[in-house]
């Protein structure tokens, strides 16, 4: 299939109103899916299989050491120049939890200490368990559970006092 077909095969699904079509020919496999609400086309995948069947690679499982966290002081209001702010080291999902069934690491007016955990950020499928560089007080916890974080987004605000 040449780039021209590939693109009249674009226009005819996101014209047709199907939501997604998958096309599979000797060696090209094509995924096209599309909105329905506005028609617009979504994504579009093309894979070139390879001519000789792969060995399946196993991989060990990854085991990650829990990440440190920086912690910079910060004012962002007056009221708040005292407390420290705890920062996302890493792009990912903010968790409270260890998992849905577990209670939550802390809450707000939990003391922590050094090295507690305070909460778990998924990037890549691996769960990362951030832990705290300063003993103190949970004044405020910044991001809702379950919540995308960037680096460098503020998490909690801890009373070091």
């Amino acid at each position: 299939m040449d780039l021209k077909e590939i693109q009249n095969l674009i226009k005819f699904v996101a014209n047709s109103g199907v939501a997604e079509v998958k096309l599979e020919m000797d060696d090209v496999k094509i995924t096209i899916r599309t909105t329905l609400e506005t028609n617009v086309t979504e994504a579009t995948y093309v894979q070139q299989l390879p001519t000789q069947a792969a060995l399946p690679q196993v991989t060990a499982p990854q085991v990650t050491a829990p990440v440190v966290v920086n912690v910079t002081p910060e004012a962002p209001a007056a009221n708040d120049s005292k407390y420290v702010t705890i920062k996302s080291p890493i792009i990912g999902t903010f968790y409270r939890k260890p998992s849905p069934d577990k209670p939550v690491f802390t809450e707000v007016g939990s003391t922590i200490a050094k090295g507690d955990v305070l909460c778990v950020i998924e990037a890549m499928k691996l769960f990362n368990e951030i832990e705290s560089e300063i003993s103190g007080k949970i004044v405020k916890i910044l991001v809702d559970d379950m919540s995308p974080v960037e680096f460098d987004q503020p998490l909690f605000l801890v009373d070091p006092s």
